[in-house]
């Protein structure tokens, strides 16, 4: 393919080049940069987080300003050829490897024996293992004895997104980040620079739904936005989100979550039918977050927190079963109607007792 007819997705091109640019991890990138600075760097690391929230950008962040032969500190210039290579793959000491398809012990026993060379281009050898949970039990015994003395020049980071399957004795040699799921208003605001740069107009109601959807990762949201660029083009607006997305938008949201407090069964089954085609899974969850922001807003009356947090954790167990259910229209109407069917039983019993204590 002819060079000039490549082009990079967004995701790529808007991958943070500095610690600066890192969005939404500031406590990670604080203790890094601290780190790097006072020269207390770590043998192992281990970054743990959902997907699309920044782990293995950090780490080659962190394997840029470690590699650099004469770097001390957070800084280092993105734009040097070292600092290219590590993004492009081609770094003599920075070995990046997928846990998925290099999880044998095989191939841990081979990357131990590459600790032993020195390093030919900067101060560190630095190997970066993504999805290290993918990694095979022989795998991580053979790892663990390279993590418990490894050479004073190697530096490993592990990135994981399920750290429940990595074992204690592996875990317990690094130094554990955890990487949050990215705040919808961090996301908005990194959208708009985004869209503003790349000459794209977009509602602001769009961008907003967008980062709803995007569940706090970064890389999807972006993604996202590269895709409905090319369906509605360089005029984005809520209801071309809404539309390729298939998902309700936020004022409907609201309206549903209202009728259910009312236990207004005409509406509710009505919005529920209407919604029919539409991903189920997503409105469940978006609607179990309005109420979660109703009850937070909640001070004065016990009794409506009571009622809020029944139809919550109603809905939070519907919501659980619905990527599994044979009908998801069933399984979402039936998960609104018991939601308030718990607050009509509630309100009989528990509540009522509640009232004669308390006058």
């Amino acid at each position: 393919m002819d060079r000039g007819d490549f082009y990079e997705v967004l995701a790529r091109r808007w991958r943070p080049r500095t610690f600066s640019q890192v969005v939404g991890q500031e406590p990670v990138v604080r203790t890094i940069c601290n780190a790097l600075r006072l020269g207390r760097t770590a043998q192992a690391y281990l970054f743990v987080g959902p997907r699309g929230t920044g782990k293995t950008t950090m780490a080659r962040l962190l394997a840029s300003a470690l590699a650099h032969p004469s770097n001390t500190s957070e800084f280092f210039d993105p734009e040097n050829p070292l600092c290219q290579a590590i993004w492009r793959g081609g770094h003599l000491d920075v070995e990046e490897l997928d846990g998925a398809s290099h999880n044998s012990v095989e191939d841990i026993r081979a990357l131990q024996d590459r600790c032993a060379y020195a390093p030919a281009q900067g101060r560190h050898r630095i190997f970066i293992i993504d999805e290290v949970h993918m990694l095979s039990t022989a795998a991580f015994n053979a790892l663990l004895k390279t993590l418990e003395e490894p050479p004073a020049h190697v530096k490993f980071i592990l990135a994981t997104t399920e750290v429940g399957k990595i074992p204690a004795t592996v875990a317990s040699r690094c130094q554990r980040f955890q990487f949050r799921p990215i705040a919808v208003e961090d996301i908005v605001v990194h959208l708009k620079n985004l869209a503003d740069a790349e000459k794209i107009g977009a509602e602001p109601s769009a961008i907003e739904t967008i980062a709803r959807i995007a569940n706090g990762s970064m890389r999807d949201a972006q993604s996202m936005l590269d895709q409905l660029i090319s369906f509605a083009g360089k005029n984005l607006r809520e209801v071309d989100v809404l539309e390729f997305y298939a998902v309700p938008a936020r004022g409907e949201l609201e309206a549903l979550a209202d009728a259910l407090l009312r236990r207004d069964w005409a509406t509710v089954l009505a919005t529920a039918e209407r919604w029919q085609g539409l991903d189920l899974c997503r409105a469940m969850a978006d609607l179990v977050e309005i109420l979660r922001a109703k009850l937070l807003q909640c001070q004065g009356n016990r009794e409506v927190r009571r009622e809020l947090l029944t139809i919550i954790r109603t809905l939070d167990g519907y919501g659980q079963t619905l990527a599994l259910a044979i009908s998801t229209k069933i399984t979402f109407t039936v998960g609104l109607l018991a939601a308030m069917e718990g607050v009509g039983r509630a309100g009989e019993g528990e509540f009522a007792g509640w009232r004669r204590e308390n006058g």
